[in-house]
């Protein structure tokens, strides 16, 4: 089985295409606030290979994995950690299952510092499943303990203004950059 979750609109057509074309049973996770999300889509057929990671945005001293919804509210917390000093690097993995974790590896070797940012649940989500692999991976490489940014363990509010406030956001990840980093600057 593999698990998609698109956090753009390019995203989800080249998962698409890949799964029809690959074969075997894909499970998509799609977060419903990214409906609504609009981005470029070329016309021509094109690919987005499973279990490959993208960098989404560059950084030096925080590694930042964002995950579908949150791959958003993490570029922007990386450039209002800027700002204050500290270049964040945004990883979205794409796909769940294969968990592309190469490039979060490799990203951890230059900087050290890992924050696990899912709009799921902490407890048992993919946050906890990254978090341990790097742990195991890459014990080495870290300087701080992995950060996880999610949901706390109890049930989503229906109400629409309580589940905004019931989700990460910039704030989060910006705290969780913070706890690792050093409020004045790297450690």
């Amino acid at each position: 089985l593999k698990v998609a979750v698109p956090a753009s609109p390019y995203d989800a057509k080249g998962l698409l295409i890949a799964a029809v074309k690959g074969g075997g049973p894909v499970m998509f996770c799609e977060h419903r606030w990214l409906y609504d999300f609009k981005g470029y889509v070329p016309e021509e057929m094109y690919k987005a290979p499973f279990g490959q990671a993208v960098v989404r945005r560059a950084g030096t001293d925080v590694t930042i994995v964002a995950v579908s919804l949150m791959v958003y509210e993490a570029v922007k917390a990386a450039r209002e950690r800027d700002a204050e000093g500290i270049s964040g690097e945004v990883i979205n993995p794409r796909t769940i299952k294969p968990l592309g974790m190469a490039a979060v590896m490799a990203s951890i070797k230059k900087t050290g510092r890992l924050i696990v940012a899912d709009a799921g649940h902490v407890m048992t989500g993919i946050s906890a499943e990254i978090a341990a692999q790097a742990a195991e991976r890459g014990f080495e490489h870290l300087k701080a303990p992995v950060a996880r940014v999610g949901l706390p363990d109890a049930p989503t509010p229906a109400a629409p203004a309580l589940a905004k406030a019931f989700y990460p956001g910039v704030e989060d990840i910006k705290r969780a950059a913070r706890r690792l980093t050093g409020r004045g600057g790297v450690r």
